[in-house]
């Protein structure tokens, strides 16, 4: 079921995925979905964990900067994937390995666990520009004359995780 509703985000997006569409991809009533989950979000939880099962277990000899990359790569590896985990996260329905990863990253149980939130909704929301402004670009809705908030995209990325892990060393030397 979850394989699926991940199909169907890659060929429709976030916005046409609905529990009928899913229903109807399996060949079952959609009452049948609520057997095994009691809503759509929690379906979307679901699907939120297995777009970050890519992530890898959390270990403290990650760098912040590779767990960040694997972060970023698992969440540009679906369509309209960071939104599906934001939505997720801010109901704390899921994301949970990724947190984790983050914390051992950014120095394990000494960690504040702010510092790991806001690395994580700093990653959540550079690739949520990053696949709006892919869709953007895929339907022709960007003005080709447009200034690209995504040009410097990599660049952007790796000062924020710098930013984050050099916040979580002076932490930690407190």
């Amino acid at each position: 079921m979850v394989e699926c509703a991940l199909r169907l985000l890659d060929e429709v997006g976030l916005p046409d995925l609905s529990m009928r569409r899913l229903a109807s991809e399996l060949d079952v009533q959609p009452s049948a979905l609520y057997w095994h989950f009691v809503n759509k979000q929690s379906l979307l939880a679901a699907v939120a964990d297995r777009i970050l099962d890519a992530v890898p277990e959390p270990d403290a000899d990650w760098t912040v900067a590779a767990t960040a990359r694997a972060i970023r790569d698992a969440l540009l590896a679906y369509r309209d994937g960071a939104e599906v985990v934001m939505s997720t996260y801010a109901l704390r329905l899921g994301a949970r390995r990724a947190q984790a990863a983050l914390v051992a990253s950014l120095g394990g149980a000494g960690t504040d666990a702010a510092t790991a939130d806001a690395a994580f909704e700093f990653i959540l929301g550079h690739v949520t520009l990053l696949q709006q402004r892919m869709h953007a670009q895929s339907i022709g809705a960007v003005d080709a004359d447009a200034a690209d908030p995504t040009a410097n995209a990599d660049e952007v990325f790796e000062a924020g995780v710098a930013a984050f892990a050099a916040l979580s060393a002076s932490r930690r030397r407190v």
